[in-house]
Parts: structure tokens; sequence; C-alpha cells
């Protein structure tokens, strides 16, 4: 007997022997070879024998996301190529234009927001936008993660995409490729000296913070923030997660425990994986204080997680529209033998009265609904965000607030924002009159 007859032999019962270590039964692994072995007959022949020639790495990232597609919009293949500016998206710094973007369910990809400064927004793309071509090409049918690879590109280059706005007009935006460092936290307005004022009323003081996103640092500049104004006499916290779209659910987790005790604040579960819940504890907590939680359709995900547990704590008042609902948990598994990373769907979560945040397909019921709701329309909601945004480089065109009391149990306030949003933004103002309210009544106790 040859060596390599003797050696062939001992490799078959070696894989024998080890298959019957292994979970499963013969029949799931003898569909898995049957699977695999027809997805390579396929692509031998395609590669052989199309009319045109055929690009062998294409067509084997189009059978993974094949796959993928059958699933959510969530669960992507991240190739070797992109996997360093997909792991540099997660901690809030990324080579690109500037956009958050999402597939619905009608398969239009659609732009949840443009982040503050980037190229995108100023070149004037919107919430809210249809992403209909990139560089002239047509995206319909593309998933999210392809879209994500044709606007991404080398730092530097331009990008063109056209989009379709929520009115039905098109219009072709051009803008260039750069490092994207994301500010997550924000205040009303900034100083001479153009760091953060945080104070949106002066009499009685009520603090304004806003979160934009959730990435690895949010939540200590977010604690330093509200600890810096509490030292400063806030007697009110107003917390701005509008047109967030979420992130890192361990910030958002941290962000909950600073104003609650204990109990639940949010579980996940998934089919194979176990119930895991996660609780507050009472070390590092906030004294109780009036608190309101801002929201609209674009708060998404780790967002929906602050506001929804902080609802059910009764710690917060939940002020704007109703969620966008995004509550899927996606864990990123690294892959050996291509490389690159699977970003896969694997739970969801659920608030502490056990509500699913998550929109499914058909569903009626989903996200966080405010106890107070205030909507705002389209055209609104982008001069809103538009003066959200430009609240990071210009200053207010006008003075802060006042309140000016008429007895000790009543007062009146005029919020504003820019010039542009002065009078309009209706769920901030709701908001802050909303904790004077709640301020004057605790002083008339006191």
């Amino acid at each position: 007997m040859s060596r390599e007859r003797f050696a062939w032999i001992v490799s078959v019962l070696f894989i024998c022997a080890l298959a019957f270590n292994l979970p499963g039964t013969f029949a799931q692994r003898d569909d898995d070879y049957a699977f695999v072995r027809t997805l390579v007959d396929v692509e031998r022949h395609v590669a052989s024998n199309y009319v045109d020639p055929v690009d062998s790495e294409k067509l084997h990232q189009a059978a993974i996301d094949g796959m993928l597609a059958t699933l959510d919009p969530y669960s992507i293949y991240v190739p070797p190529a992109l996997q360093e500016q997909f792991d540099r998206m997660l901690e809030g710094s990324f080579t690109g234009v500037g956009i958050l973007i999402n597939q619905r369910d009608d398969g239009d990809v659609e732009v949840v927001s443009p982040v503050e400064g980037s190229p995108a927004f100023k070149a004037g793309v919107l919430s809210g936008d249809v992403i209909l071509k990139v560089n002239g090409e047509s995206v319909q049918n593309l998933r999210v993660g392809d879209v994500t690879k044709k606007i991404t590109g080398k730092l530097g280059t331009d990008v063109k995409l056209t989009v379709r706005r929520t009115t039905g007009e098109e219009v072709e935006l051009t803008m260039t490729r750069e490092e994207i460092v994301v500010p997550t936290v924000k205040g009303y307005k900034r100083k001479a000296d153009k760091t953060w004022d945080y104070f949106i009323t002066n009499d009685p003081k009520i603090a304004y913070v806003r979160v934009t996103q959730f990435t690895s640092d949010t939540f200590p500049i977010f604690e330093k923030a509200v600890q810096g104004a509490l030292k400063d006499g806030a007697k009110a916290l107003i917390v701005d997660l509008r047109f967030n779209p979420g992130g890192m659910l361990d910030q958002a987790r941290q962000m909950v425990d600073l104003f609650v005790d204990k109990g639940v604040i949010v579980s996940t579960k998934g089919r194979n994986r176990g119930e895991e819940t996660i609780y507050a504890e009472a070390e590092g907590t906030l004294p109780d204080f009036p608190l309101v939680v801002l929201v609209n359709e674009h708060s998404a995900s780790a967002a929906e997680v602050v506001a929804g547990s902080l609802k059910d704590h009764n710690r917060a008042t939940v002020i704007g529209a109703r969620t966008y609902g995004k509550g899927s948990v996606q864990e990123v598994i690294p892959l050996d033998d291509r490389g690159g990373e699977l970003k896969l769907t694997t739970a969801y979560y659920y608030l502490p009265s056990g509500r699913l945040v998550h929109r499914k397909k058909d569903a009626t019921d989903w996200g966080v609904e405010p106890q107070i709701k205030v909507e705002l329309d389209e055209e609104t909601q982008k001069i809103v965000e538009r003066g959200l945004a430009e609240a990071d480089f210009f200053p207010r065109a006008t003075t802060r607030p006042t309140t000016v009391p008429t007895t000790k149990a009543t007062a009146s306030t005029q919020p504003t924002t820019t010039a542009a949003t002065q009078g309009v933004d209706m769920q901030l103002e709701t908001a802050v009159n909303t904790l004077v309210g709640q301020v004057v009544l605790r002083d008339q106790r006191k």
C-alpha cells in the first residue's frame, strides 16, 4: 500500500470518528455539504460559461449577501477591505461622507440622519431622503450594505448622491469623503469660548443635553455634562434623543443607570441565546429631579432603550412622537476562513415592562410611545433638525429664554432655539414648559 493511499485512508477514518463526536445529525451535515457542493458547482459554471467575463469575488459576495437578504436589513457581511472602517464606525469615527442609512420594508434605502458637520450635512442631505443613485448608478434593489460600499471610498475623493426628498423632488448632491469624527454629546448653544452652554432657561435653571448617537465615549461625556449642570444649580434636565439612530447598548445602559437605582434596565432574548437581563445599581445614581426625554420618529435602537426604560421606571416624562422601532441586537462575528466579519441579528430588546421595541413586519405596536405626544410634520422636522445641527457651529441668533414668575405658584417661559426654529420646535417648548411646572410644584412643597 502506498504512503499516499495509507494517509488518505487514515484521514477518512479520522473524519468519520470526528463526525460521531460532533453535535447535529448526519442528515443535517449531508444537507450542508450538498448545499456547499451546489453553490460551488453553480459558481464554477457561471465563471466558465457565462456569456461575459465575471468577477469571481463579486459572485462570492453576492452569494453571501443573497443569503443574508432573506433575514433583515441589519444582518450583513463586512468584507476584509471594509472591516477596519466598519469597526471604526462602531467607535464613532470613520472615513466617508457622514450619513446613517437604513433599508425600509419596501427596499428603499433612506437616510436616518446625516452626521452633523459631515460632508453629507454640508451638501444638504436630509433625514428621510431616499438614495436613488451613487455616482450615477442606480441602487434600486441593493441592500444597505452594498449601498454603503458604493458610498464609501478613499479619503479626499468625491462621491455623487442622487436622492429623492420626502416631497418627491429629486436632487443630485456632490460631497468629498473625509475623516468623520462624530461628536455625540451637545448642549443648548455655544458660549463665546466655543464650549457648550447646557442651560436653556435660567429661572428656573433647566439644563439641556442632546445625545446624537451612542459611541464608546458617549456616557462619560454625558455624565460630566449632567454633573456639571447640577453643580451649577440645575433643577431639571432635558435629554434630547431626537434624530438619534442608536449605537452601543452599554452606553445606553450606563445612561439609564445614572438615573435609576434598581430594577431592570433592559432584557435581550434570542432563539439560541438565553435571556440576558441588565439591572440598575444604586451606586452612582443621581438624586431625583424632574427629567424629560425628547424622542421622535428618528430615535432608534439604544435611544429607544434609554427613553423606554426611563419611562417604565417612571423616572422621566417622554415627550415627542413614537420612536422608530429598531430593537434588535447585532452580534459582530469574526470570520476565520475568508476574513471579514458577520454582523448578525441574534436577539431583540425588551423594556422593563416586557414591551418589544422592534417593529416587526405588519406590526401595529412598536417603539416607545411618549406620555405627551407632540408630533411635527415633515417640513417642521427639517427646520428643527437643521436648527439643532446649526447650534454646533453658529451662535444662537436669539438670547436665552427667561422666566418671569407671576406668583410663587406659576411661571411663564418662552423657550427658543435658533431664529429658524423659534416658535416652531413645539416638542422642545413643551419639554421646557412641562419642567417649569414640575419645578414650581416642587418648590411649593418645600
